[in-house]
């Protein structure tokens, strides 16, 4: 598996990874459409710092943070637990003293993940853009 800068061109499997995970999350209100999210990615990843693992041409998950800073906006892989996740995070943590993000407050699966990798949680209950909750977690060098 590589980790490369993600492309206009990721957008389709990029978007198929997240429409899983809306289809996948019972908690979750229903996603933007597979359609929809591809066209934001399409029109995002050349403009941000994104980042697809990339298996022999098959993506397996991607990350996308503000192209000047260190807020991390989407990570998600195709297989929770594989270790795809873990390793676009240590390709981001490289030459980066802070890194920040949001996650949905139900999903405790990807708190114990992001506490893992040496995030903590630095706020809770903030509103989310889709009416579900969320906590804000920072790592620190």
């Amino acid at each position: 598996m590589m980790i490369r800068r993600a492309t206009a061109d990721d957008a389709p499997a990029c978007a198929r990874i997240v429409d899983d995970w809306f289809a996948a999350t019972e908690w979750m209100p229903k996603g933007p459409g597979r359609a929809r999210l591809e066209r934001i990615m399409r029109d995002g990843f050349p403009v941000r710092d994104a980042w697809v693992a990339d298996d022999a041409g098959t993506t397996l998950g991607y990350l996308s943070m503000k192209a000047e800073g260190d807020h991390i906006f989407g990570l998600y892989a195709a297989t929770p637990g594989a270790g795809i996740g873990k390793r676009l995070l240590t390709h981001v943590k490289q030459g980066r003293d802070r890194l920040t993000l949001n996650s949905h407050m139900p999903n405790t699966a990807a708190h114990r993940f992001y506490e893992r990798e040496g995030f903590r949680i630095i706020d809770r209950d903030v509103p989310g853009d889709d009416g579900v909750p969320e906590l804000v977690m920072e790592w620190r060098r």
